[in-house]
């Protein structure tokens, strides 16, 4: 069980199909369920956003976990809000600079436990051109067998894993918002990022 979760861990920073010895034919990620959010204080009010286009590619390691790695590349265009004028201005060259720069990379170092159900991925984070290392955070929620007679209804699926982590960066490390007017004051620097999944197994 201590190895499950350990691998279960490893698959949260998804959108890939994860090759593994304890499931052959790897895990898929649901993507009705799965999402990579942010959110940053205007002023004092938290504004949430979402990137919709990413994708990971994992090399995982069943028997040595602290072997495997993984590489999240996410579509900067892809940056929404909700609001069309905020979102092209994120786009600009005064933030994301999406057209000289259109993905950000998290390329893992080193994976460890560091408690139950709870994962540590270190690694380099690029946004434009500038990389810092940074530790994200995973959270295992939980695992679920699907009944056999459940499985065909479900395309197959034997197993269903959930996932949540968060870290935190500041944006100014990577030149991430210009001028005064959005380095502190209006903008805060300190960028909050989460993410939710959910992956099966076949």
């Amino acid at each position: 069980m201590n190895r499950l979760l350990k691998m279960a861990g490893l698959l949260t920073v998804a959108g890939a199909t994860v090759a593994a010895a304890t499931y052959p034919n790897g895990w898929n990620v649901d993507t009705a369920h799965t999402g990579v959010n942010f959110s940053v204080r205007h002023f004092f009010t938290p504004v949430r956003g979402t990137f919709s286009d990413y994708e990971v590619n994992l090399n995982f390691d069943a028997e040595n976990p602290e072997n495997s790695s993984f590489v999240v590349t996410i579509a900067t265009k892809s940056v929404n809000t909700g609001v069309e004028k905020r979102d092209n201005h994120l786009r600009s060259a005064d933030w994301f600079e999406v057209d000289k720069y259109p993905h950000m990379t998290f390329k893992s170092k080193s994976i460890k436990q560091v408690g139950e159900n709870q994962f540590l991925a270190a690694g380099d984070l690029t946004i434009k051109d500038v990389t810092k290392r940074v530790e994200l955070p995973i959270t295992l929620l939980g695992i679920k067998e699907i009944p056999e007679s459940m499985q065909a209804m479900l395309g197959g699926v034997r197993r269903v894993a959930s996932f949540e982590g968060s870290g935190e960066v500041d944006r100014r490390d990577f030149s991430v918002g210009v001028g005064t007017w959005a380095e502190t004051v209006v903008v805060s620097p300190d960028v909050k990022i989460e993410f939710t999944l959910e992956a099966n197994a076949k």
